[in-house]
Order: structure tokens, then sequence, then C-alpha cells
């Protein structure tokens, strides 16, 4: 007698409602600059600090935030693909140095081109270390960071001391001077907006302020920079490419079996990542400074990837935490201990806000340190008239911490992201 075996089919997986779930998502995402506007609004008048929202403050904290946001972008790309990229930093040392190098011998331009090249052979080396001979992510990444920094110290030597670089103002530590990539203003828009900013209103001030400073003085870098944004976001979250480049992240032993080269796909992605961390050190060398200057990156491939993880490995809420440390990092590079005085009363409503929603949570414990810290901050807020110069120097260090610990709760990292794998490991 022969058994029958009836396969019944796995039930159809419910279709997302991928309209309704993005407008919630864009919802949520106003509603949070709606009210971190009325709240820094509220603060400028309470302080006094008219820093906090002008023109020049917006126009800093957007120039600062470009190489953080373009380091977060590249380790978006590479840890979709699955592979940790702490070489940020180094691949961003390699930028700079390439966009001095051709920058002042030839053209910004052609700077910029080779910034992103160099950039793209820390990918690579990077991609060759991880992807075809398995080395542990964390393991090639810190190498890549301690090759770039040796190798462009030596080439800065070799090729900035002697003969037209040395006579043009080069030395082992920096590139003579670059020419500047041109920049502008939203020609009618920017001269307004800071008319009605001088008046200083409540909340209608504050908006042209911020809406001032993203339009004056404009870097095409800085346009180019949020058009690769948009672009990632579409080509990631909206192409065919983007389903198999994030599945090899996901479980690249499926996408294998489902035709996927893993490995093409990898090595595409740590080379854009590389292409995009150099972008972001030419941007220092050729728009910040207008010259490759030794230990410039001050750490930003590292800030980057704390904006990436704020950002959940999401273009929208990366760009979103590029912006929170380059607005911090521009207070104390500014304005000094004053401005960053009126942030304690920030950070006092912000940990008050978050005691309450904890204690709304039943986490009592958690809720009542936040009550604890934020009684120490308007002690402090309240006796004192400014921070001290070495708390100032450290406050786009300190925000970065304080905004991993209040985001961890709620990441979702790529599931193989740092996973060691090799080709037909599934079989």
């Amino acid at each position: 007698m022969t058994a029958t075996t009836t396969h019944t089919p796995p039930p159809a997986a419910p279709k997302a409602d991928t309209a309704t779930r993005s407008s919630r998502s864009l919802g949520q995402i106003l509603m949070i600059v709606a009210g971190a506007l009325l709240l820094v609004a509220a603060v400028r008048v309470i302080s006094g600090s008219d820093q906090l929202t002008s023109e020049g403050q917006v126009s800093a904290a957007l120039s600062l935030a470009v190489p953080i946001g373009l380091a977060g972008l590249a380790g978006l790309w590479s840890e979709r693909s699955g592979v940790v990229n702490i070489g940020l930093e180094g691949m961003m040392i390699l930028g700079t140095f390439g966009a001095g190098w051709i920058g002042w011998q030839s053209s910004p331009w052609l700077g910029l081109l080779c910034g992103v090249g160099f950039g793209v052979v820390g990918g690579l080396l990077h991609a060759v270390a991880t992807v075809t001979f398995g080395v542990d992510h964390i393991v090639s990444g810190v190498a890549i960071n301690l090759l770039a920094l040796g190798t462009t110290q030596y080439l800065a030597k070799l090729f900035f001391v002697d003969g037209k670089a040395a006579d043009a103002g080069g030395n082992p530590k920096q590139s003579p001077p670059v020419d500047s990539l041109p920049s502008f203003d939203v020609p009618g828009l920017s001269s307004g907006l800071h008319s009605i900013e001088n008046h200083h209103w409540f909340l209608i001030s504050d908006l042209a302020g911020i809406l001032g400073g993203l339009f004056t003085n404009l870097s095409v870098v800085t346009v180019l920079a949020v058009v690769l944004f948009i672009g990632s976001w579409w080509l990631l979250w909206r192409t065919p490419f983007g389903l198999r480049l994030r599945s090899c992240g996901e479980n690249p032993i499926a996408a294998e079996s489902l035709g996927v080269n893993v490995y093409k796909y990898k090595y595409v992605a740590v080379a854009v990542s590389g292409g995009l961390a150099g972008l972001g050190g030419a941007f220092l060398a050729l728009v910040t400074s207008h010259t490759y200057l030794e230990g410039q990156t001050g750490g930003r491939g590292y800030i980057g990837l704390a904006a990436m993880i704020f950002g959940n490995w999401r273009p929208g809420g990366l760009a979103m935490g590029a912006g929170l440390f380059g607005y911090s990092d521009a207070l104390q590079l500014r304005n000094g201990g004053e401005t960053v005085h009126a942030l304690l009363l920030l950070l006092f409503v912000l940990l008050l806000a978050m005691a309450g929603w904890k204690l709304y949570k039943k986490a009592h414990w958690q809720g009542g340190i936040s009550l604890l810290v934020a009684a120490g901050v308007l002690v402090w807020y309240l006796v004192t008239d400014e921070v001290p110069s070495d708390f100032v120097g450290a406050t786009p260090y300190v925000v970065t911490l304080l905004v991993l610990s209040l985001s961890a709760q709620r990441l979702r990292m790529p599931k193989a992201d740092g996973m060691r794998y090799r080709k037909g490991q599934g079989k």
C-alpha cells in the first residue's frame, strides 16, 4: 500500500501596506522635527542665546555634518551587505590626502575625484581581507585605519617637503593650498530669511535662521551629498539591486540559494563605502580647510558610524544623527561655553521627558536615574554662567555617547552583519 502525502502550501505572507507605513514614518519624523524646533526655540528665548538657531550656526553645522553624514552613509552601504566597516576613518584619511595631493597640482575637481578613488582603494582592501580571505571585520578595519595613517604620513613627507610643493607652502603635515570649489546662495531667499531672523520672534525667527543656514553659502559637494543620500535610499530600498544587496546582509546563504552572487554584491557595497568615505575626507580637504592636514578627520569616521547606528541603518535617521553631531560640533567651535551652557537647559528637558517615559513604561529604576541626572543638570545650569572649556571641546563626543545610549533599545542591525561567510557554506 502506498502512502499518499499531501503537501499543504504555506500560507501566503500578508502584503505590507508600504504606502501606509511610509506615510506613518514620515509623520513621525515630522513630529520629531517640529517638537525639537519648538524646544530649541523655547530654550533660545529663556536663555537669551540667539546663536542657537542663527543662520551662521546652522550653516556651520551643515558643513560639519556633511563629512559625518558621508562617513555614516559609507558605513550603511557596507553593513547592509553584511560587512562591518570600522576602517571608515582610514578611508577618510586616504580621501583627504588624495584630494589635497592632486587638488593643488591640477584642479579641485580632479582632487575630489582622486579623494573618492583613494577611498575606493581602501574599501577594496577591506573587501579583499574580509570577503575573500575571511579576516575578522574589526581586525581588518583597525588595520586599514593604521595603514592609511602611516601611508599618508609617509607620502606627505615624500611629496610635500621639497621642490615646488615646499615653495607653495607644503610641509610634512600639510599640502599646499588648493583652489576653492564653487559655493552659492539661493537667490532672493537668503537675504529675506536673514531679515526675519534679526527680529528674534519666537519660532518664526528660529525657522528663518535654520532655513537661511540651509540656503546660504552652499558648497556643490553639500548638494552632491544630499543627492547621494536620496539616491542611496532609492537604490537600496526601491530597486532589485538594493534588495539583493540587503539580502546579503540579512541571510547570505538564502541569497546564494536564490542565485545572488554574494561575493560580488559585498565587493560592490564595500567599494562604494570606501568611495563615500573618501568623498567625506575630500570635503574636509577641499571645502573645510582648502588643504590636506595631518589628523584633520578628527575621528569623524567613528562619529559617522555612531550616526549610522543612531539612524538604525536607515538614510533618514542617519541624516538626522549627522545633523545633530554637526550641530553640537559647530556650537563648541563657534560660540564656546556660553552657548553650550544653554544646551544644559535643553538636556534637562530631554532627561525629564525620558524619565517620564520610563516611569510610564514601569521602568522605575531607569526612570529614577534619569530624574536624578536631570536634577543634577538643572542645578549645574542654575549655579553657573558658562561651561568649562574642557567640557566644551568634548561636546560632540558627549552627544555621541548620549545619543547611542538613548537609542540602543530600538536598534535592529542586519542579521548577518559582521559574520564570516564562505561561498557554498549552506550546502
